[in-house]
Parts: C-alpha cells; structure tokens; sequence
C-alpha cells in the first residue's frame, strides 16, 4: 500500500518541545490544513461544514531517528515506568502514524489555494503532513464509559502562569497569547525534569519563550523575537 500526504497543517510550533501531548488539551491552538496541489478540490470538502469535529489521521515527521521498541516509558509517568508501545501514544512505533481529533473553526472555499480547513486544538507540529481527513461522528466515535487504564489515575495537573505584561508585550500578535498561556499550563517540561534554576525555552509563533517552573508556577523570564 502506498499512501502519500494529501495535506499539510500549518501551526505555531516550529519544533516538538512544547506540542500539547495530546489534542483538545489548549482548545484555543489554531491550525491550517492546506491541502496538496493533486487534492486541492473544493468538492472534497463538500459537507464538512456541517460537522463541528474532525479526525486527522497523521505522520510523525520529527522524531524518526530511532526505530521502534516494544516497551515505552510515558512522559506522563514521569518516566519511571515502562509501558508496552501499543498500550500509549507514544510517537516511536513501528508506523510512524498519529491520531488527532480537532475541532472545525472554518470550511474556507472561496479564496486562494482553497479549499482550507481552520481548526483548533490541533497537537501538531508546522507543516505536519496529513493523510487523511474524517468527520467525527458522535454515534460511531463516542464511547462515555470507556475505561482507560493506567491513564485514568493520573491527575489532570495544570500550571499557574506568571506572565509579566514586560514580557507579553514583546509578542506582537496579540491573538496567540492566550493559547500560548493554555500551551504553558499544560507544562512543557519532560516530566522527570524539576529543577527550579533551570531555563527552557519554547518556539512558538515566532518567539522563544524562555521560562522557570518553581513547584506548580510556570513564569516567564524572557520574550525574543525568532529572526
């Protein structure tokens, strides 16, 4: 079987570190799924409009510098403990294929290189390629007493962010700060790193972000520009 993209998601993460690790935790993150020359066909996306939810069926396209192994350690876990592959999510498995439910902001049809489809809560990184696009169906998809293993005893643990107007008032687009703010609650640091001294720094929409976590406050030090 060969598959190829049929498009591409354009989205404020030029790199990995900081993506939501999984989607529809920072609902407000927006994506563009512009669609490959060969697909770009108004008719494809003829009655999406009516769905409010999508699937993206995806690759991994930043992480294939190792193979697959049949044991993982979870970040969520802290990386303590080892978890079969096909028992997480983990982006290091023998198809490097990914799976995202986002939701539909817009169908745009009418403009250049259209179609395209606006969504939010996308955990993807820029230029992401997509092969293959469904519309989630409440019905079919939605399963409310599912039971989730060990991912059901882990609490949902969300940051305080300091985020010094100093240092906001660096990004010049003013839109993005409150996805920004849902993306640092989510705590981009690897789970076994808690060192208070110690400085990251998160790409996102054209800055670095650089920050110190103290305990269960995130605050960010420093704003630059990416030239």
């Amino acid at each position: 079987m060969n598959i190829e993209p049929i498009a591409y998601i354009r989205t404020d993460f030029p790199e990995k570190f900081g993506i939501p690790r999984q989607s529809g935790l920072a609902s407000s993150l927006r994506g563009r799924i512009e669609f490959a020359d060969r697909f770009r066909n108004r008719d494809a996306v003829r009655g999406l409009d009516g769905f409010s939810h999508l699937w993206l069926i995806w690759g991994f396209s930043g992480n294939r510098t190792v193979g697959w192994q049949p044991t993982v350690r979870p970040p969520r876990l802290g990386g303590n403990g080892h978890m079969g592959v096909f028992a997480t999510r983990s982006p290091f498995r023998p198809n490097p294929i990914g799976l995202s439910c986002v939701e539909i902001e817009s169908v745009l049809t009418d403009i250049a290189n259209g179609p395209v489809i606006v969504v939010r809560g996308a955990d993807l990184m820029d230029m992401t390629p997509i092969y293959d696009i469904k519309p989630y169906v409440r019905y079919a998809d939605c399963r409310p007493h599912a039971v989730c293993g060990y991912v059901d005893r882990l609490p949902d643990e969300r940051l305080k962010v300091i985020f010094p107007e100093a240092m906001s008032g660096r990004i010049g687009d003013k839109t993005v700060i409150p996805s920004l703010i849902e993306v640092l609650k989510l705590d981009p640091r690897p789970s076994y790193h808690n060192d208070p001294e110690r400085e990251y720094g998160l790409s996102f929409a054209g800055h670095n972000v650089r920050f110190r976590v103290v305990e269960d406050v995130l605050e960010v030090i420093d704003v630059e520009r990416i030239k």
